[in-house]
């Protein structure tokens, strides 16, 4: 993509609607950060650091991690690994974080530039997640449709049982969504304000909506989102 700043974006979306697979595509080809809040939380604790410890001490004790935690992990990550570019995944996910992310990003002036929120109809999402299986033993994860293992019910690396777990049922999987939505909202609201938030259709398959997701990095009114 033409010019000569960092891509700076988030990506929003229900469970099902595909955001690992978009993200990893994004990175590949322009060659940016995918930041996983969840995967920067899991690596502080284990590195000890600072503020991998205040939210070791949290989760300890089985209570949520607070906003200013969670930023100061996720700008610890861009600081390390998004000079030259990143996409956050499914972050932020609260109004608070969103704000405080905004700020702390402006002062270093590198606000965000796109929003990206993946969208698909309830019934798809359902069918996606609803076809997931992993293994009992080992945890490698199949899908009915698209990964299914050699023989069925059984896994093609340990030979264990091939299950499906409780919340990847239809109705378990209804409630994720509405969970979502409620909390979700407010944020998707909240950049929709701010006007960078392009929504993204993600029904079909992952090579489809990449080129969506693609031709939205393009141009943003009119301007490169470099």
């Amino acid at each position: 993509m033409a010019g000569d700043q960092a891509i700076r974006m988030a990506l929003f979306g229900p469970p099902g609607v595909g955001k690992g697979t978009q993200a990893v595509l994004v990175e590949n080809a322009e060659g940016i950060a995918h930041i996983s809040t969840g995967d920067a939380l899991r690596k502080a604790v284990a590195d000890g650091t600072e503020v991998g410890l205040k939210a070791k001490a949290y989760m300890d004790r089985g209570e949520l991690v607070p906003d200013d935690v969670v930023i100061a992990i996720a700008l610890d990550s861009i600081g390390r690994e998004g000079r030259s570019g990143f996409i956050l995944d499914g972050f932020p996910r609260t109004v608070a974080q969103a704000d405080a992310l905004d700020k702390a990003l402006a002062e270093l002036g590198t606000p965000l530039a796109l929003v990206v929120n993946l969208q698909a109809p309830e019934d798809e999402l359902v069918r996606r997640l609803s076809g997931r299986r992993v293994c009992a033993r080992c945890g490698v994860n199949y899908h009915i449709e698209s990964k299914p293992p050699a023989v069925p019910g059984k896994c093609d690396q340990c030979g264990g049982d091939v299950i499906q777990r409780e919340d990847d049922r239809p109705e378990a999987i209804r409630n994720r969504l509405r969970v979502y939505e409620e909390k979700t909202a407010p944020v998707i609201s909240y950049y929709a304000g701010n006007s960078v938030l392009r929504n993204v259709d993600a029904s079909g398959a992952a090579d489809m909506v990449f080129e969506r997701v693609e031709a939205v990095l393009k141009t943003v009114n009119g301007q490169s989102v470099r």
